[in-house]
Order: C-alpha cells, then sequence, then structure tokens
C-alpha cells in the first residue's frame, strides 16, 4: 500500500536530492509540480502527487497531471530519474497514458499497486503487493489524513 504527498502533503520526513535516479532520500514534495517527460523527451504533464511505502516511506510513485482536463497518470519513480529539474520516466507517453486510473487524493490498495506493476512490466520488489489471490489478507489501507503522519 501507497500513503501519498499532494499540494498540502504532510508526510514530512525530509529526503534530499542526490540527482540521477530517483533516490529513496529525496524529499517527495520537492517532486510536485516538476514537468515530466517520457522516454522520448515528450511532455507528459507535471508531477500532481508522490505516493509512499507505507512499510519503508520510499517514493514509489508519482501522478502525473497529463492535461487540463485530463486525469493523472501514475509513474514509477523507481527508475524514473530527475534530470535537470523534471521528472524523466523511462516509458512511451501512450504507455504511461494507458495506465490504469485509480483516481488521487487516496491510499493505493495492493491490488492496484500490483496492477501498476503489471502494467509498466516491473517486477515487485522483494516485500512489495503481494497478488490478492494468494493472500487471504484484504487490506485497502486507509487515506493519509492532511497535516499528520499518521493515518486517518
Amino acid at each position: 500500500m501507497c500513503s501519498y504527498v499532494g499540494h498540502t502533503g504532510a508526510l514530512g520526513e525530509q529526503w534530499r536530492s542526490v540527482g540521477g535516479s530517483v533516490q529513496t532520500d529525496i524529499d517527495p514534495r520537492s517532486l510536485i509540480g516538476r514537468k515530466a517527460f517520457d522516454r522520448d523527451g515528450n511532455k507528459i504533464g507535471t508531477v500532481d502527487e508522490v505516493y509512499l511505502d507505507d512499510a519503508t516511506g520510499t517514493p514509489e510513485w508519482a501522478a502525473v497531471r497529463t492535461g487540463l482536463f485530463s486525469r493523472d497518470a501514475f509513474v514509477p519513480l523507481d527508475p524514473s530519474e530527475v534530470v535537470d529539474d523534471a521528472l524523466r520516466v523511462p516509458f512511451t507517453r501512450s504507455l504511461i497514458k494507458d495506465a490504469p486510473d485509480f483516481g488521487v487524493g487516496r491510499h493505493l490498495s495492493p491490488e492496484q499497486e500490483l496492477q501498476l506493476y503489471h502494467h509498466y512490466g516491473l517486477d515487485v520488489p522483494r516485500g512489495g503487493p503481494v497478488d490478492p489471490a494468494l493472500s487471504p489478507d484484504r487490506d485497502f489501507g486507509r487515506l493519509a489524513a492532511p497535516g499528520t503522519d499518521e493515518d486517518a
């Protein structure tokens, strides 16, 4: 599961930007508002929210606003890179825009995370979400409360 940090996000443990790949020690709030580009340099949109892994607190997904009246598309922060003050996502614009739409501003469930990993063809990290068909645990998580470090 992943908690989110939005424009008013308050999961404010400090990370520092190291450059290059999106590091686990980056401040997720520093990504919000950055332009995002696909692997070919085409603009995707602007980072709207960053989602943190509930177990580790590391930035895991970004929701990118794809246009004025469009939806947000979830993109993986690993293997994305921060280059010249922009988020570079190593996937095609069409794949990104076809990512599952879960809405923003709420927790990602383990099932939703699995859908995203499968959509991008990424391996699920060790300790990552478990396929619900293989586990009786159906915890869908809770929305992170604005202004606190705890779930609502």
